[in-house]
């Protein structure tokens, strides 16, 4: 099957991401030496973003600039989409300026459509099936704290079947890297993507499990990764989505139920005192910061696969 011009899921570059987590490194590496290459330079990324944006729009900004290319922030408001232009002539007149386009959406299909009527990469910055930019990041913080190896080491999830969880199923399966995700019976990941995430795993030789216990989930794990209970767009179930996720909130107590040296992940923004406590994510076996951090260098291996200019 020919690789695709695009990222839409994480699945689509499962064969390739231990060498884009290698690449990673080696960028993050550069970047603090100030030597960073300049592979992009008179490239340009367009990033749509119907959604707002703390660590996805600068990640993207400055790894674009850090690269040697251009960034052309566009919101939707912006653009001639929120007059009822189509996505499928946006995409054909972006392709004619831009070299990429990185799109944060309210829906996957939108993301889909973009992507057929584009020439371009279009890069999945967000939207309500997949989160595959931070997935890689999440991977590139593991394979930091763990030399490199995934095999042997176990993830707990802990909140909501969301975006964020559907690209780590895939992403963990895809590396050989067990994980255990707890939520709620009411916010189960979707069936097709725990379908997907087991037939990677069945090769990589990693497992997925599932299961609605915090508790069960958490023990022995090598890291624990939790996530808001209220997303955006989520927010008229609010008041429902509180009760059901009592009991799923990563404090020291549930933390004490993992390996004595796992860490906490959370790709923010947190809401603090609900799913994480400040005591926790304070604390000394947070890896929060580092994971937002690695979001730069992680879409600069991401970018610099996906726009470099191909040798004729």
């Amino acid at each position: 099957m020919p690789r695709s011009k695009d990222l839409l899921s994480i699945s689509d570059i499962a064969d390739r991401l231990p060498a884009i987590l290698t690449r990673a490194t080696t960028l993050k590496r550069l970047r603090a030496r100030g030597r960073s290459p300049a592979p992009l330079k008179g490239r340009t990324l367009a990033l749509i973003f119907e959604k707002p944006s703390t660590r996805t729009r600068t990640s993207f900004e400055v790894a674009a600039h850090d690269l040697g290319g251009h960034s052309l922030f566009l919101s939707a408001q912006d653009l001639q989409l929120g007059r009822g232009e189509t996505i499928a002539d946006t995409a054909r007149v972006l392709s004619r300026y831009v070299d990429g386009i990185a799109y944060r959406a309210f829906r996957h299909a939108d993301e889909v459509e973009l992507a057929r009527h584009a020439s371009i990469p279009v890069i999945n910055a967000l939207d309500d099936l997949e989160h595959p930019c931070q997935v890689v990041a999440d991977l590139l913080t593991m394979h930091e704290r763990w030399k490199g190896r995934f095999r042997g080491h176990r993830l707990a999830w802990i909140g909501d079947g969301n975006n964020v969880l559907h690209s780590l199923l895939l992403g963990s399966a895809a590396v050989g890297l067990d994980l255990t995700a707890a939520t709620p019976v009411e916010y189960p990941p979707r069936p097709e993507v725990v379908s997907a995430a087991q037939g990677l795993a069945r090769r990589s030789g990693s497992r997925i499990l599932l299961t609605h216990d915090p508790a069960n989930a958490v023990a022995g794990a090598d890291a624990l990764y939790t996530d808001v209970w209220v997303s955006m767009g989520d927010e008229a179930q609010k008041v429902a989505r509180q009760a059901a996720f009592q009991g799923f909130q990563v404090n020291a107590s549930l933390l004490e139920k993992a390996a004595p040296r796992a860490f906490v992940l959370h790709d923010l923004p947190a809401h603090r005192g609900e799913e994480i406590t400040d005591e926790v994510m304070d604390g000394p076996r947070a890896a929060i910061w580092d994971q937002a951090e690695n979001r730069l260098h992680a879409q600069k291996a991401l970018l610099e696969l996906l726009l470099r200019p191909r040798r004729r």
